[in-house]
């Protein structure tokens, strides 16, 4: 057994302001419900964050999937990490472990109350998100990514769904993807996802290290909703691959409190992956 002297951060490291990933993991944390079908990668530390916060300060009732494990983890002092979407270190959570096959449709059924994050190689001021690679030419791409891997289901069917990304550069949030392996609001048109039968209308925001942007409800584009801590408009200007529309002043992000802070670092992430 590991002693969790040796996987908890010391006393001082409590004293140390939230990094950036903190403060999206306690984003999406702040946004979760009580109740809710969350869904959480095994190679997402940020979205898995945010969910095992929201779980364990104000979650009690939520159903959530590491992997493919249906997991309670509120009584667990800490939630050590794990590899793979398939990987068995998991199931020393589990409430229930769901075979590939029945999970697609157990999945299909809870995603009518659930919440999902998409990431991307690029994601665009519409909120579409590709994973399949960088490039004009698909038989030949700058940059192949891992494919649509699900996602393109999990937005679709989801009540409600964010745009994740650790890397806030002009390369990743760019004005159009080069494929899209998630719709957002396509280019912008009233009734694309209500033509397509979507259980929603669109991605609620993309959460990145410097700032959340939300859409905005006519044209459907990106609009700056909230700055981090310490982070300049202009900077979030410089750093983004798109024009956008922000309000004369604009809020900054709710970091952790202390209690989530202290949550974070010592029972979610004591290896430091999130700082």
């Amino acid at each position: 057994m590991t002693d969790l002297h040796e996987i908890c951060p010391p006393d001082d490291t409590l004293d140390h302001d939230p990094t950036p990933l903190e403060i999206m993991a306690t984003v999406i944390a702040h946004d979760l419900r009580d109740g809710e079908w969350v869904e959480v990668g095994a190679n997402l530390p940020v979205p898995r964050a945010g969910a095992l916060l929201a779980h364990l300060t104000r979650g009690p009732n939520m159903t959530v999937m590491l992997a493919m494990t249906k997991a309670y983890l509120r009584n667990e002092p800490v939630i050590q990490d794990f590899e793979y979407i398939t990987d068995v270190s998991a199931m020393r959570w589990a409430e229930a472990y769901y075979r590939h096959d029945r999970l697609l449709a157990e999945q299909r059924r809870r995603r009518a109350r659930g919440v999902f994050y998409c990431g991307g190689l690029q994601i665009d001021a519409y909120g579409n998100a590709n994973l399949i690679g960088v490039g004009d030419n698909y038989n030949s791409l700058a940059l192949r990514g891992p494919g649509t891997i699900g996602t393109c289901n999990a937005t679709f069917q989801s009540s409600r769904w964010h745009l994740v990304t650790t890397a806030h550069s002009p390369r990743v949030l760019v004005e159009q993807c080069d494929f899209v392996s998630a719709l957002g609001y396509g280019r912008g048109e009233p009734e694309a996802r209500a033509d397509l039968g979507s259980a929603n209308g669109g991605p609620t925001s993309i959460i990145t290290p410097m700032c959340v942007f939300g859409f905005d409800p006519t044209t459907r584009r990106a609009v700056l909703h909230s700055t981090h801590p310490g982070v300049t408009v202009d900077e979030v200007r410089a750093k983004t691959g798109f024009a956008f529309d922000a309000p004369e002043t604009v809020p900054v992000t709710a970091g952790p409190t202390e209690d989530e802070l202290r949550i974070l670092r010592t029972r979610i992430d004591p290896q430091g992956a999130l700082r």
